[in-house]
């Protein structure tokens, strides 16, 4: 299966969801649907680590790339999970350069970075990987997370660092820190979102964001994203009991 970064790279946009509820079925069930790809959620999910490799499995079942998003940049949390065969990670909060440039470490093997070399794991296929460090280099996707004025400031610096690919807005976190909490039609916010894309633009990165439901994606494409992240599965779920309801409710009010 070509890796999430590899499609990237060749210019595709790729539509996903996040997985807060720590459940390998809920993630396949996902998989199944067709989002491109599935982020088991660490830093607001209801799942805890020890739940991860099960929703990888999942979500693999059904043919669909994994990323998870850790709580922060420490190293070993993020060796952990890409020795599980998550095929990139989501760090929030990246607020400069110099946060960039660790968290981009903690993803790769020396010389790139700091990363712990263990060649038996399932990332490396149990040591059947002929090149383990190789391919982890060429498809493991750092992303940091663009969610404050500083980091808006600081973006520029932050899309030159190697082993960064993605520029990601969390648009709830970043209108919070402007004083203005999902007034995604904010002057100011669009021109973060504008300078952001256009940061990972120039320096041959991709440019993503979340949002809670499919409403803004055209939006979304017409800036620019081409790692877009719609919902989790809770709202899924929460969406689809809701609609059922409501067909329920019209047809007993006849």
């Amino acid at each position: 299966m070509t890796s999430i970064k590899e499609r990237l790279a060749a210019g595709e946009t790729l539509f996903g969801s996040f997985l807060a509820l720590g459940s390998p079925l809920a993630a396949e069930a996902l998989g199944l649907a067709g989002f491109d790809w599935l982020l088991v959620d660490l830093e607001h999910g209801g799942g805890h680590e020890a739940d991860a490799l099960a929703q990888v499995l999942g979500a693999k079942s059904a043919g669909v790339s994994v990323l998870a998003r850790v709580e922060s940049s420490h190293r070993s949390r993020a060796g952990r999970l890409l020795d599980l065969g998550v095929e990139g990670l989501m760090c929030p909060q990246v607020n400069s350069a110099a946060e960039a440039e660790e968290w981009a470490a903690a993803l790769h093997y020396a010389p790139y970075g700091s990363r712990g070399v263990a060649l038996s794991t399932r990332s490396a296929r149990f040591g059947t990987d002929p090149d383990p460090l190789g391919t982890a280099r060429s498809t493991t996707l750092g992303i940091a997370q663009i969610e404050s004025r500083e980091a808006v400031e600081a973006v520029e610096q932050i899309a030159a660092v190697d082993g960064i690919d993605v520029l990601f807005i969390g648009p709830n976190d970043l209108t919070s820190s402007m004083g203005r909490l999902r007034q995604f039609d904010d002057p100011e916010y669009r021109a973060a979102v504008e300078r952001v894309v256009a940061a990972a633009g120039a320096a041959g990165k991709t440019a993503g964001i979340f949002f809670g439901s499919a409403e803004r994606v055209e939006e979304a494409i017409d800036d620019g994203f081409r790692l877009i992240g719609i919902g989790a599965d809770s709202s899924h779920m929460m969406a689809g009991a809701r609609a059922t309801l409501a067909r329920i409710a019209a047809a007993m009010a006849r």
